[in-house]
């Protein structure tokens, strides 16, 4: 079903071959069938060209959870141009850095966004408001002739350096992830799949073209409906749920998750962040007759690259040494090894990975330096652009357990939040941009099942609520600090660095 030579605009136009009175959609009061999207796709692809004056290179899209968000993205693909998504809740300065970065030439905004983010990036805003579907032209009619080694989409992650990491990925590294996915969660025509991600956030590429390359469809939950998962998964009838653990944590603290509330979903699938054995637990009793995943993977390995499924009886589940539920064994077309620090492969280390999904390098080629490796069975750090047979390396600490790997922690000061990857060091050097702050450090604390940022900062005792607001004009406000501490010296190690363990160790005893 999955064409290994197709593109992800291909795979949907098999579908409305195949299935075009289907369901391909539901977002707020619209349903539309596989033909009626595809022609409202090809209709918003002729005013994407006509904004542009031309076929658009990168097609930027500061939409969420609206019909322009879904058609755009089909409408992109539909011109070969690069997706790139933005965010209507981060700051209008980073998506402009995005936009300028990424060489968008035209952005499609909804109600949730703001056409002055193309200000000064040489892109072109297109509004879709109110009744915008009845306003557009008649439908792009050149044949598609889309290209599988092309750029399919361009995400942005955070990075050390203070400025976001672009990561493109092609129609070729999706193919193998498609395939692998419809067939292991049995999709097809009748299957409703939910999609909770933003799109500036790559599960959201499961939701998609899992739902669109099948004949399922695809019901889009408002941000409120998210919380309450029972009550979205019951009364839209969805058959496969997908999202972040923390979704569980949240529904949880508001009562969301009674036992039995969920009797008819036959899938749940978790990635993103560790999931506890709490949360799975808590997830199983509420929703009983659903095989329950976890999986992994980072944006440059494309969407997940591992999974384990629990057993349906809670009574065998495996008890790991850091009670997160395994994330499983590496999908059988790619290649992983454990590196340890000794540059050997081990039964724990950091988890390096190649094949199919493995991304080619950063959009910045200065961002490849020491994120691959290349070796058998000793390992080097590769120099310059990756070649096809490099590991990508992660940085994340993996045990192999009882036959599973399980995820241990980062190896570096990366962290995550509600899924969302954060390199600390952005926030750090935002902080240490303002003018009453010499250095900056920014530490996560684990409080109550979430991630906590505390930021100790040495310097003038600025005022905590000037130095927040400083990030958040920059940073999405998960990036934000919700407690900062002004220090008069920040402690070091033996090495003459700052002891983030100490600081760490600190701000954990005080929040107690």
């Amino acid at each position: 079903m999955i064409d290994p030579q197709g593109t992800m605009y291909g795979w949907f136009l098999d579908t409305v071959r195949r299935c075009p009175d289907a369901t391909a959609i539901e977002v707020r009061e619209d349903t539309l069938s596989y033909s009626e999207l595809r022609l409202l796709t090809d209709r918003l692809a002729a005013r994407l060209v006509r904004a542009a004056g031309r076929r658009p290179h990168a097609v930027g899209l500061l939409a969420a959870r609206s019909l322009a968000t879904y058609a755009g993205y089909l409408a992109a693909l539909r011109l070969g141009s690069v997706v790139v998504p933005l965010n209507p809740k981060f700051p209008a300065d980073r998506n402009r850095t995005i936009c300028a970065a990424a060489g968008v030439d035209v952005v499609v905004v909804d109600e949730a966004g703001a056409a002055e983010v193309v200000d000064g990036t040489g892109a072109v805003a297109l509004p879709l408001l109110g009744d915008w579907p009845e306003r557009l032209p008649e439908p792009w009619n050149p044949p598609y002739d889309g290209d599988p080694d092309a750029v399919a989409y361009l995400l942005f992650t955070s990075g050390s350096t203070g400025t976001p990491k672009g990561v493109p990925i092609r129609h070729r590294n999706v193919a193998g992830y498609l395939a692998h996915c419809v067939e292991r969660y049995a999709v097809a025509p009748g299957c409703r799949l939910s999609q909770t991600f933003d799109l500036t956030f790559d599960p959201s590429v499961f939701d998609l073209f899992v739902a669109w390359s099948t004949g399922a469809t695809l019901v889009v939950p408002s941000d409120a409906e998210v919380l309450t998962p029972a009550r979205f998964v019951t009364g839209k009838r969805i058959t496969h749920w997908y999202s972040v653990p923390s979704v569980v944590s949240l529904a949880g603290r508001l009562r969301g998750l009674r036992p039995g509330a969920m009797p008819e979903l036959r899938w749940s699938v978790f990635a993103g962040e560790q999931l506890t054995v709490e949360q799975a637990r808590a997830w199983a009793t509420a929703a009983p007759n659903s095989v329950l995943e976890n999986a992994y993977g980072p944006t440059e390995l494309t969407v997940t690259v591992t999974a384990y499924r629990l057993p349906a009886d809670p009574g065998a589940w495996p008890d790991t040494s850091n009670g997160t539920v395994p994330i499983g064994r590496v999908h059988d077309a790619l290649d992983a090894v454990l590196v340890t620090e000794d540059g050997r492969a081990g039964e724990d280390g950091e988890l390096c990975v190649r094949g199919g999904q493995r991304f080619d390098g950063y959009l910045d080629p200065t961002d490849d330096h020491g994120r691959f490796f290349r070796g058998e069975t000793s390992f080097v750090v590769a120099d310059g652009a990756p070649r096809d047979g490099d590991w990508y390396r992660t940085g994340d600490r993996v045990r192999r357990e009882h036959g599973e790997l399980v995820h241990i922690g980062r190896l570096d000061d990366q962290v995550k939040i509600r899924g969302y990857r954060i390199e600390l060091g952005e926030i750090e050097a935002v902080l240490r941009k303002h003018p009453g702050v010499r250095d900056a450090v920014v530490i996560a604390v684990p409080a109550r099942g979430q991630t906590v940022l505390h930021a100790l900062h040495t310097g003038d005792p600025v005022d905590a609520g000037e130095l927040t607001a400083a990030v958040a004009r920059r940073l999405p406000e998960y990036m934000v600090p919700a407690v900062v501490h002004h220090v008069d010296v920040l402690p070091v190690n033996a090495s003459g660095k700052i002891d983030r363990r100490r600081l760490a160790a600190d701000v954990t005893d005080a929040a107690r």
